[in-house]
């Protein structure tokens, strides 16, 4: 009985070992080709490899105000601004003012482009700022566009694409980066 049993053991611990390599395996490979896929929400992060093992992304997290919006401040090319987050702007869009105060000349815009906001038809120029940071987050060579009419700028998907992900939930907007 003892021998039977034994052997018993020997026989459901082979089978149990043999699972975790299996599933272990998988999970690493599962691992390897997330970490070295592109990620559709991560256009320019930083390359997998410069990224360690087991390592968490950093992370920002925002409370939207009372009417559901998330402001935070930043700085274009060094120079504050204070940007209303709108995941639904295609890209980052400045007000005159916060252009000017990164040194855009507004001589130097072209006003080419025709957009659709809320407030109707609005026209636009584009432009490439030299970075956008948000707190300790940087991200360089963010495209964008400068409004005639804009009375806030916006933080949108030029910048936000650039990031590892980001995410709203329960009023809190986290920005996860590498």
């Amino acid at each position: 009985m003892i021998g039977w049993a034994f052997r018993m053991l020997v026989i459901w611990g082979g089978i149990g070992l043999l699972f975790y390599a299996v599933v272990g395996s998988r999970m690493l490979a599962h691992q390897d080709a997330t970490a070295t896929a592109p990620n559709n929400t991560a256009a320019a992060a930083s390359s997998p490899a410069a990224r360690p093992r087991g390592a968490m992304p950093n992370s920002l997290t925002f409370r939207a105000n009372s009417q559901g919006h998330v402001l935070v401040d930043g700085a274009v090319n060094g120079a504050p601004v204070h940007f209303l987050v709108d995941t639904g702007a295609t890209a980052v869009a400045l007000t005159m003012h916060d252009a000017e105060a990164a040194g855009i000349s507004p001589s130097s815009l072209d006003f080419s482009m025709r957009t659709t906001t809320a407030n109707g038809v609005a026209r636009a120029a584009p432009v490439t700022l030299r970075e956008v940071r948000i707190g300790q987050l940087e991200v360089d060579e963010v495209p964008a566009t400068v409004h005639e009419n804009l009375s806030i700028s916006l933080l949108g998907q030029s910048f936000l694409t650039r990031l590892d992900s980001y995410e709203m939930r329960d009023g809190v907007l986290t920005l996860n980066y590498w």
